[in-house]
């Protein structure tokens, strides 16, 4: 799926924030291809995804996001993003090492 770009507002923005990753960090997580699948669990309203993935530092993410269609645009809308836990990085370099340093 070709994406159009983000869609960012005050509410995405700030909980983004608060975990301490910025929006930079999330579009970076995007370019270099992460892992996505869904997100079952918190797919109530809308299909919701996550996708794990690296910024230019290679410190692992992890981003729930959704697509939204704007004027028949395709757009990424992150939801949550946070730095990943010790174990978590651990897992994920595990099943695939050709992302690892």
């Amino acid at each position: 799926m070709l994406i159009d770009g983000f869609d960012w507002d005050t509410g995405n923005r700030e909980k983004c924030k608060k975990h301490g990753v910025s929006t930079a960090e999330i579009e970076e997580v995007f370019r270099s291809r992460p892992r996505i699948a869904p997100d079952i669990r918190h797919s109530i309203t809308e299909d919701r995804y996550i996708a794990i993935g690296r910024n230019r530092e290679s410190r692992p993410i992890f981003v729930a996001f959704s697509i939204r269609m704007k004027e028949g645009r395709v757009f990424i809308r992150p939801i949550s993003a946070r730095y990943m836990h010790r174990k978590e990085i651990e897992n994920y370099e595990k099943e695939n090492p050709k992302t690892q340093d």
